[in-house]
């Protein structure tokens, strides 16, 4: 089907583009107020035409039904310092007025097979356009820092065996995600500690 993609990925990028100022916005405000912010940094992407249309074809997705049956069009990442805040922006995000939880995926605590581990939100989105209000579906994946590191060197690797990784390959990637976890969950513990001991120095000064 001939389709003006320009104009039908609009308000993805339009989302995208919004998202993005408000999560960052968010993220100043804990700034601002000197207090600890859950969100590191975020980005942002819409999915490029050649991915759509691999997509497409890969899970049988008719061309005509991409805007309820492909939900990553658009797309937002929130990168968080901590495990803990994964699941403090989720609940920040479920109480939006501006987003609608369609459903999620916790792959944080239920990791993939391959150790992958990330937090999925398929929400909805309406976008202001010039004569309506237009919902779109946008996923938004939340996590650390450490969680990023691997699912980025994963899936760049990913292209050059094409996903069919030689077994040693395949046990080293769940090996170096499982370091990746326990190096978060060493960075959360490390923090808890420090601030007892704060606590324990400000209960002794008082």
């Amino acid at each position: 089907m001939d389709r003006d993609w320009e104009l039908f990925l609009l308000p993805y990028n339009q989302t995208v583009d919004e998202l993005k100022v408000k999560l960052r916005g968010l993220r100043n405000m804990y700034l601002l107020k000197k207090e600890h912010g859950p969100i590191e940094f975020v980005t942002g992407r819409v999915k490029p035409i050649n991915s759509i249309l691999i997509k497409s074809r890969t899970r049988k997705i008719s061309l005509d039904k991409l805007e309820t049956d492909m939900e990553d069009l658009a797309g937002i990442r929130i990168m968080c310092p901590f495990v803990e805040d994964i699941y403090d922006v989720v609940e920040m995000l479920k109480s939006r007025n501006d987003l609608n939880v369609v459903y999620e995926k916790d792959y944080v605590t239920h990791k993939k097979e391959s150790g992958y581990r990330s937090y999925h939100l398929i929400c909805e989105y309406p976008v202001q356009l010039i004569d309506e209000v237009k919902v779109v579906l946008v996923e938004i994946q939340i996590r650390t820092l450490a969680m990023n590191f691997w699912a980025s060197i994963e899936h760049s690797l990913n292209y050059k065996y094409a996903g069919e990784y030689p077994t040693e390959i395949n046990d080293r990637l769940q090996k170096a995600a499982e370091s990746a976890f326990q190096l978060d969950e060493e960075m959360s513990t490390i923090r808890d500690e420090i601030k007892d001991i704060q606590a324990s120095y400000r209960f002794k000064k008082d």
